[in-house]
């Protein structure tokens, strides 16, 4: 598959309070230098890029507005032009006006990295979908964390990962690597 000029890379959340301990043990921990690659890929060609920062109203949450780990990760900070959509909510398409600036610039496929797998990403992928955008999520750019079940059992980071991921693939979204991705862009114009 290549993908055409016209394909969006969308960070979502890549924020510095995800470094924060209380979030417990997390998968992937080259993601935001993969996340890196594909931005200055992007950027090499003059392709679209668009970031999503959550805006946490959780009291408790190092993600609110105003707190250190509410800000951007530097490596996939947003350059001058690159719009910055922030939300409320899990899908980056809930309370923002990404849809509408999607479609008045033409861009009908998306390719989706950020944190985390299984909340933001997927949230987001699962509604560009819906919405009738062709998503791409990247699984060496994309990460979470371990959790607990309703009955108790431990997952780890990988096992979510991994369950995400599979949950998205071939119907809400394909699922590709970093390498992969860059294979498929178009040469720089």
């Amino acid at each position: 598959m290549t993908l055409p000029r016209s394909a969006a890379l969308l960070l979502i959340d890549v924020r510095q309070g995800l470094d924060d301990p209380v979030w417990g043990r997390r998968n992937n921990p080259r993601a935001e230098r993969n996340m890196a690659a594909l931005l200055d890929a992007w950027r090499t060609r003059g392709q679209p890029v668009v970031h999503v920062q959550h805006m946490s109203r959780r009291a408790d949450s190092p993600l609110r507005p105003g707190l250190p780990g509410n800000a951007l990760k530097p490596e996939v900070a947003p350059a001058e032009g690159e719009p910055l959509f922030r939300k409320e909510v899990n899908s980056a398409f809930i309370g923002t006006g990404l849809e509408e600036h999607l479609r008045a610039r033409g861009i009908a496929r998306l390719v989706i990295v950020g944190l985390t797998t299984d909340h933001c990403v997927s949230s987001t992928a699962r509604m560009a979908a819906n919405l009738g955008f062709e998503a791409v999520v990247v699984s060496d750019a994309t990460a979470t964390f371990e959790r607990v079940g309703p009955e108790g059992g431990h997952l780890s980071a990988d096992e979510m990962h991994r369950a995400a991921l599979a949950s998205l693939h071939g119907e809400f979204a394909t699922v590709r690597r970093t390498d992969e991705v860059l294979a498929e862009l178009p040469p720089p114009a």
